[in-house]
Protein backbone atom coordinates (compact mmCIF):
# COMPACT_ATOMS: atom_id res chain seq x y z
CA UNK A 1 0.00 0.00 0.00
CA UNK A 2 1.09 3.09 -0.71
CA UNK A 3 0.82 5.98 1.47
CA UNK A 4 1.58 9.52 1.82
CA UNK A 5 2.84 10.95 5.15
CA UNK A 6 2.91 14.24 7.09
CA UNK A 7 5.47 15.03 9.96
CA UNK A 8 5.69 18.04 11.73
CA UNK A 9 8.44 19.42 13.03
CA UNK A 10 10.50 22.19 14.57
CA UNK A 11 11.02 25.25 12.36
CA UNK A 12 14.39 25.29 10.71
CA UNK A 13 14.43 21.23 10.43
CA UNK A 14 12.83 20.66 7.25
CA UNK A 15 16.44 20.45 4.84
CA UNK A 16 17.43 17.87 7.85
CA UNK A 17 13.96 15.50 8.43
CA UNK A 18 13.70 15.63 4.51
CA UNK A 19 17.56 14.27 4.17
CA UNK A 20 17.04 11.51 6.99
CA UNK A 21 13.38 10.71 5.28
CA UNK A 22 15.55 10.25 1.61
CA UNK A 23 18.03 8.29 3.47
CA UNK A 24 16.21 5.53 5.45
CA UNK A 25 14.10 4.74 2.06
CA UNK A 26 10.90 7.22 1.66
CA UNK A 27 9.64 8.34 -1.73
CA UNK A 28 8.50 11.41 -3.25
CA UNK A 29 10.01 13.44 -0.50
CA UNK A 30 8.59 17.04 -0.29
CA UNK A 31 10.02 20.23 2.52
CA UNK A 32 7.27 22.50 3.45
CA UNK A 33 7.14 25.36 6.05
CA UNK A 34 6.97 23.58 9.37
CA UNK A 35 6.22 20.11 7.54
CA UNK A 36 7.54 17.39 5.49
CA UNK A 37 5.89 15.36 3.36
CA UNK A 38 6.61 11.93 1.91
CA UNK A 39 5.53 8.23 0.53
CA UNK A 40 5.82 4.79 1.81
CA UNK A 41 4.12 1.82 2.74
CA UNK A 42 3.52 0.30 6.35
CA UNK A 43 7.16 -0.80 7.04
CA UNK A 44 8.56 2.96 6.00
CA UNK A 45 5.59 4.27 8.71
CA UNK A 46 7.17 1.89 11.01
CA UNK A 47 10.82 2.65 10.26
CA UNK A 48 9.89 6.60 10.26
CA UNK A 49 8.49 5.79 13.94
CA UNK A 50 11.78 4.30 15.14
CA UNK A 51 14.16 5.51 13.18
CA UNK A 52 13.37 9.59 12.77
CA UNK A 53 15.90 11.47 15.13
CA UNK A 54 14.37 14.96 14.16
CA UNK A 55 10.04 14.36 13.66
CA UNK A 56 8.01 15.61 15.96
CA UNK A 57 5.16 12.84 15.05
CA UNK A 58 4.65 10.37 11.44
CA UNK A 59 1.03 11.41 10.70
CA UNK A 60 -0.52 9.55 7.46
CA UNK A 61 -2.41 12.37 5.18
CA UNK A 62 -5.71 11.04 4.41
CA UNK A 63 -6.99 13.83 1.95
CA UNK A 64 -6.67 18.18 1.33
CA UNK A 65 -9.52 20.00 0.19
CA UNK A 66 -10.53 23.76 0.60
CA UNK A 67 -13.58 24.39 2.81
CA UNK A 68 -15.48 27.55 2.78
CA UNK A 69 -18.47 26.46 4.77
CA UNK A 70 -19.39 23.82 7.15
CA UNK A 71 -21.37 22.28 4.30
CA UNK A 72 -17.69 21.80 2.22
CA UNK A 73 -16.06 20.58 5.42
CA UNK A 74 -18.53 18.04 6.04
CA UNK A 75 -18.38 16.70 2.32
CA UNK A 76 -14.98 16.70 1.84
CA UNK A 77 -14.45 14.59 5.78
CA UNK A 78 -17.07 12.62 4.69
CA UNK A 79 -15.53 11.74 1.04
CA UNK A 80 -12.28 10.05 2.38
CA UNK A 81 -11.78 6.76 3.13
CA UNK A 82 -11.38 6.64 6.67
CA UNK A 83 -12.57 2.75 7.11
CA UNK A 84 -9.64 1.76 4.91
CA UNK A 85 -7.51 2.76 8.79
CA UNK A 86 -10.42 3.01 11.17
CA UNK A 87 -11.91 -0.30 12.26
CA UNK A 88 -15.95 -0.50 13.96
CA UNK A 89 -14.52 -0.42 17.63
CA UNK A 90 -11.73 1.65 17.15
CA UNK A 91 -11.51 5.16 18.86
CA UNK A 92 -11.26 8.41 16.56
CA UNK A 93 -10.79 11.25 18.63
CA UNK A 94 -10.96 14.59 16.42
CA UNK A 95 -8.05 17.59 17.39
CA UNK A 96 -6.59 20.42 15.41
CA UNK A 97 -6.26 24.39 14.94
CA UNK A 98 -7.48 27.05 12.22
CA UNK A 99 -5.42 29.77 11.30
CA UNK A 100 -6.42 32.58 8.67
CA UNK A 101 -9.29 30.88 7.77
CA UNK A 102 -13.20 31.49 6.89
CA UNK A 103 -13.85 28.64 9.31
CA UNK A 104 -12.28 29.43 12.59
CA UNK A 105 -14.24 28.31 15.01
CA UNK A 106 -12.23 25.22 16.38
CA UNK A 107 -14.63 23.53 18.42
CA UNK A 108 -17.62 23.42 15.41
CA UNK A 109 -14.91 22.12 12.92
CA UNK A 110 -13.96 19.21 15.44
CA UNK A 111 -17.61 18.76 15.78
CA UNK A 112 -18.19 18.59 11.93
CA UNK A 113 -16.09 16.05 11.11
CA UNK A 114 -16.15 13.93 13.86
CA UNK A 115 -19.74 13.50 12.75
CA UNK A 116 -18.75 13.29 9.12
CA UNK A 117 -16.34 10.78 9.87
CA UNK A 118 -19.20 8.56 12.02
CA UNK A 119 -21.47 9.17 8.64
CA UNK A 120 -18.77 7.52 6.20
CA UNK A 121 -18.31 4.70 8.94
CA UNK A 122 -22.58 4.30 8.95
CA UNK A 123 -22.42 3.57 5.56
CA UNK A 124 -19.66 1.57 5.20
CA UNK A 125 -19.92 -0.58 8.59
CA UNK A 126 -24.11 -1.22 8.33
CA UNK A 127 -23.76 0.02 12.19
CA UNK A 128 -25.70 3.16 13.54
CA UNK A 129 -23.73 3.12 17.13
CA UNK A 130 -19.97 3.98 17.40
CA UNK A 131 -19.11 2.17 21.02
CA UNK A 132 -14.73 3.19 20.32
CA UNK A 133 -13.24 0.96 22.98
CA UNK A 134 -10.91 0.00 20.10
CA UNK A 135 -6.96 1.14 19.72
CA UNK A 136 -7.11 4.92 19.47
CA UNK A 137 -6.93 6.47 15.68
CA UNK A 138 -6.08 10.38 16.59
CA UNK A 139 -7.52 12.68 14.01
CA UNK A 140 -5.94 15.59 13.27
CA UNK A 141 -6.75 18.61 11.28
CA UNK A 142 -5.37 21.88 9.85
CA UNK A 143 -7.11 24.26 8.30
CA UNK A 144 -4.70 27.79 6.38
CA UNK A 145 -5.97 29.64 4.60
CA UNK A 146 -9.21 27.91 3.79
CA UNK A 147 -7.16 24.53 3.11
CA UNK A 148 -7.92 21.41 5.20
CA UNK A 149 -5.74 18.89 5.63
CA UNK A 150 -6.60 15.47 7.40
CA UNK A 151 -4.28 13.42 8.85
CA UNK A 152 -4.28 10.33 11.23
CA UNK A 153 -1.72 10.23 14.15
CA UNK A 154 0.66 6.84 13.78
CA UNK A 155 3.12 7.87 16.66
CA UNK A 156 1.21 8.72 20.05
CA UNK A 157 3.28 10.02 22.62
CA UNK A 158 5.72 12.91 20.31
CA UNK A 159 8.83 11.35 19.15
CA UNK A 160 10.94 13.50 21.59
CA UNK A 161 9.95 11.25 23.67
CA UNK A 162 12.91 8.45 23.20
CA UNK A 163 12.18 6.91 26.76
CA UNK A 164 15.80 7.64 28.34
CA UNK A 165 14.87 10.74 30.06
CA UNK A 166 11.98 10.44 32.83
CA UNK A 167 13.46 13.24 34.66
CA UNK A 168 15.32 16.72 33.31
CA UNK A 169 17.01 19.91 34.74
CA UNK A 170 15.44 23.18 34.25
CA UNK A 171 14.30 24.13 30.71
CA UNK A 172 15.75 21.00 29.34
CA UNK A 173 16.43 21.09 25.25
CA UNK A 174 14.49 18.79 22.92
CA UNK A 175 15.70 15.42 22.03
CA UNK A 176 14.58 16.06 18.37
CA UNK A 177 16.45 19.88 18.54
CA UNK A 178 19.67 18.46 20.47
CA UNK A 179 19.96 15.92 17.90
CA UNK A 180 19.34 17.86 15.11
CA UNK A 181 22.79 20.18 16.46
CA UNK A 182 24.83 17.17 16.60
CA UNK A 183 23.97 16.65 12.65
CA UNK A 184 24.53 20.28 11.88
CA UNK A 185 27.79 20.00 13.77
CA UNK A 186 28.78 17.05 11.41
CA UNK A 187 29.38 14.79 14.62
CA UNK A 188 31.23 11.93 13.14
CA UNK A 189 31.91 8.11 15.13
CA UNK A 190 35.60 9.44 15.08
CA UNK A 191 35.31 12.84 17.21
CA UNK A 192 35.35 13.74 20.50
CA UNK A 193 32.30 15.96 21.84
CA UNK A 194 32.23 18.17 24.97
CA UNK A 195 29.05 20.17 26.07
CA UNK A 196 30.59 22.22 29.02
CA UNK A 197 26.95 23.37 30.77
CA UNK A 198 25.05 19.66 29.75
CA UNK A 199 22.49 19.82 32.42
CA UNK A 200 20.76 16.60 32.09
CA UNK A 201 23.04 15.39 29.05
CA UNK A 202 20.50 15.37 26.23
CA UNK A 203 23.04 16.77 23.75
CA UNK A 204 25.66 14.54 24.60
CA UNK A 205 23.27 11.35 24.63
CA UNK A 206 21.58 12.49 21.24
CA UNK A 207 25.23 12.93 19.49
CA UNK A 208 26.31 8.87 20.67
CA UNK A 209 23.39 7.37 20.11
CA UNK A 210 23.64 9.28 16.20
CA UNK A 211 27.32 8.58 15.69
CA UNK A 212 26.56 4.69 17.12
CA UNK A 213 23.51 3.93 15.03
CA UNK A 214 21.15 3.85 17.67
CA UNK A 215 17.66 3.93 16.73
CA UNK A 216 15.67 6.60 19.02
CA UNK A 217 12.80 4.99 19.00
CA UNK A 218 13.85 1.38 18.67
CA UNK A 219 12.77 0.87 22.95
CA UNK A 220 9.31 2.52 22.95
CA UNK A 221 5.79 2.17 22.23
CA UNK A 222 3.60 4.06 19.27
CA UNK A 223 -0.24 4.23 18.94
CA UNK A 224 -0.20 2.66 15.46
CA UNK A 225 1.14 -0.85 16.86
CA UNK A 226 -2.61 -1.54 17.79
CA UNK A 227 -4.10 -0.93 15.12
CA UNK A 228 -5.59 -3.95 13.05
CA UNK A 229 -4.47 -3.20 9.48
CA UNK A 230 -0.83 -3.43 10.28
CA UNK A 231 0.41 -6.63 10.71
CA UNK A 232 2.88 -6.44 14.27
CA UNK A 233 5.57 -8.29 12.35
CA UNK A 234 6.30 -4.77 10.65
CA UNK A 235 7.07 -3.77 13.60
CA UNK A 236 9.26 -6.62 14.90
CA UNK A 237 11.32 -7.06 11.41
CA UNK A 238 11.62 -2.84 11.67
CA UNK A 239 13.43 -3.38 15.10
CA UNK A 240 15.61 -6.02 14.53
CA UNK A 241 16.33 -3.76 11.70
CA UNK A 242 17.18 -1.13 13.29
CA UNK A 243 19.01 -2.98 15.93
CA UNK A 244 21.25 -4.59 13.38
CA UNK A 245 22.58 -1.29 12.27
CA UNK A 246 23.94 -0.24 15.72
CA UNK A 247 27.79 0.01 15.79
CA UNK A 248 29.88 0.37 19.23
CA UNK A 249 33.10 0.21 17.80
CA UNK A 250 33.95 3.96 17.49
CA UNK A 251 36.87 6.07 18.78
CA UNK A 252 33.69 8.36 19.94
CA UNK A 253 34.22 9.97 23.10
CA UNK A 254 32.03 12.75 24.93
CA UNK A 255 32.84 14.97 28.33
CA UNK A 256 29.82 16.89 29.62
CA UNK A 257 30.24 18.96 32.44
CA UNK A 258 27.73 21.07 34.80
CA UNK A 259 28.03 23.54 37.82
CA UNK A 260 24.91 21.48 39.06
CA UNK A 261 25.38 17.92 40.86
CA UNK A 262 21.86 17.01 40.67
CA UNK A 263 21.41 17.43 36.95
CA UNK A 264 24.52 15.57 36.43
CA UNK A 265 23.09 12.71 38.59
CA UNK A 266 19.85 12.69 36.32
CA UNK A 267 22.59 12.77 33.13
CA UNK A 268 24.28 9.67 34.10
CA UNK A 269 20.98 8.17 34.74
CA UNK A 270 19.91 8.78 30.90
CA UNK A 271 23.08 7.63 29.51
CA UNK A 272 22.68 4.16 30.97
CA UNK A 273 19.21 4.07 29.93
CA UNK A 274 20.12 5.27 26.64
CA UNK A 275 22.69 2.43 26.52
CA UNK A 276 25.83 5.20 25.90
CA UNK A 277 27.00 5.52 29.57
CA UNK A 278 30.68 4.08 28.26
CA UNK A 279 30.71 6.98 25.86
CA UNK A 280 30.19 9.83 27.77
CA UNK A 281 31.68 11.16 31.15
CA UNK A 282 30.61 13.31 33.62
CA UNK A 283 31.96 15.41 35.78
CA UNK A 284 30.90 18.63 37.96
CA UNK A 285 32.99 21.44 37.09
CA UNK A 286 32.35 25.25 36.07
CA UNK A 287 32.86 26.36 32.57
CA UNK A 288 35.22 29.20 33.42
CA UNK A 289 37.37 26.28 33.88
CA UNK A 290 37.13 24.69 30.74
CA UNK A 291 40.35 22.59 29.84
CA UNK A 292 39.55 20.42 26.95
CA UNK A 293 40.74 16.69 27.18
CA UNK A 294 41.82 16.06 23.71
CA UNK A 295 43.91 18.28 21.05
CA UNK A 296 40.96 18.10 18.79
CA UNK A 297 37.21 18.38 19.78
CA UNK A 298 33.85 19.50 18.70
CA UNK A 299 31.69 21.79 21.41
CA UNK A 300 27.59 21.51 21.01
CA UNK A 301 25.92 23.32 23.96
CA UNK A 302 23.01 24.95 24.74
CA UNK A 303 23.80 27.94 27.48
CA UNK A 304 20.96 29.05 29.85
CA UNK A 305 19.58 32.47 28.80
CA UNK A 306 17.52 35.05 29.89
CA UNK A 307 14.26 33.64 28.54
CA UNK A 308 15.36 30.42 30.05
CA UNK A 309 17.29 30.32 33.30
CA UNK A 310 19.89 33.58 34.10
CA UNK A 311 18.79 37.27 33.87
CA UNK A 312 20.16 39.46 30.13
CA UNK A 313 23.27 40.50 32.10
CA UNK A 314 24.41 36.81 33.62
CA UNK A 315 23.75 35.67 30.54
CA UNK A 316 25.97 38.06 28.69
CA UNK A 317 28.92 37.50 31.23
CA UNK A 318 28.57 33.56 30.35
CA UNK A 319 28.60 34.23 26.42
CA UNK A 320 32.09 36.43 27.29
CA UNK A 321 33.36 33.27 29.49
CA UNK A 322 32.79 31.48 26.75
CA UNK A 323 34.61 33.43 24.15
CA UNK A 324 37.73 33.16 26.32
CA UNK A 325 37.48 29.63 26.50
CA UNK A 326 36.17 28.39 22.92
CA UNK A 327 39.37 29.42 21.72
CA UNK A 328 39.93 29.57 17.48
CA UNK A 329 42.17 26.50 17.23
CA UNK A 330 42.82 24.22 14.33
CA UNK A 331 40.81 21.33 15.02
CA UNK A 332 38.30 22.73 16.86
CA UNK A 333 34.68 23.45 16.38
CA UNK A 334 32.16 25.36 18.58
CA UNK A 335 28.36 25.64 18.09
CA UNK A 336 26.10 27.47 20.68
CA UNK A 337 22.78 28.28 20.16
CA UNK A 338 21.16 31.23 21.68
CA UNK A 339 18.22 33.66 21.36
CA UNK A 340 20.23 36.49 22.05
CA UNK A 341 20.78 39.06 19.28
CA UNK A 342 23.62 40.19 21.26
CA UNK A 343 25.89 36.88 21.31
CA UNK A 344 28.35 37.50 19.21
CA UNK A 345 29.42 40.88 20.43
CA UNK A 346 29.81 38.80 24.08
CA UNK A 347 31.60 36.14 22.93
CA UNK A 348 34.17 38.29 21.05
CA UNK A 349 33.75 37.16 17.58
CA UNK A 350 31.61 36.59 14.57
CA UNK A 351 30.03 33.30 13.86
CA UNK A 352 31.64 31.76 10.49
CA UNK A 353 28.14 30.55 9.74
CA UNK A 354 24.78 31.21 11.21
CA UNK A 355 21.23 29.34 11.11
CA UNK A 356 17.73 30.35 12.54
CA UNK A 357 16.28 27.69 14.91
CA UNK A 358 13.46 27.51 17.54
CA UNK A 359 14.35 26.11 20.83
CA UNK A 360 10.15 25.66 21.68
CA UNK A 361 8.44 28.66 20.65
CA UNK A 362 11.67 30.90 21.24
CA UNK A 363 13.11 31.83 17.76
CA UNK A 364 17.19 31.03 18.36
CA UNK A 365 20.51 31.33 16.25
CA UNK A 366 22.81 29.03 16.25
CA UNK A 367 26.01 29.96 15.85
CA UNK A 368 28.97 27.79 14.47
CA UNK A 369 32.52 28.66 14.47
CA UNK A 370 34.18 26.45 12.23
CA UNK A 371 37.48 27.70 10.42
Amino acid sequence: MNIRFVIPCLLGLESIIANEMKTLGAEDVVSENGRVLFSGDESMLARANICSRYSERIQILVGEFYARSFEELFQGTKSLPWEDWIGAYDAFPVKGYSLNSTLFSVSDCQSIIKKAVVERMKLKYGISWFDETGPIHQIQFSIMKDKVSLLLDTTGAGLHKRGYRPQANAAPIKETLAAALCDLARLRPYHTLYDPMCGSGTILIEGAMMVHNIAPGVNRYFSAERWDVIDERVWTEERNRARDLVNYDTDFIAYGSDIDEDALEIAKINAKRAGVERKIKFEKADIRNFEPKSEKGTVICNPPYGERLLDIAEAQKLYKVMGEKFIKKHGWAYYVISPSEEFEKEFGRKADKRRKLYNGMIKCQLFMYFK
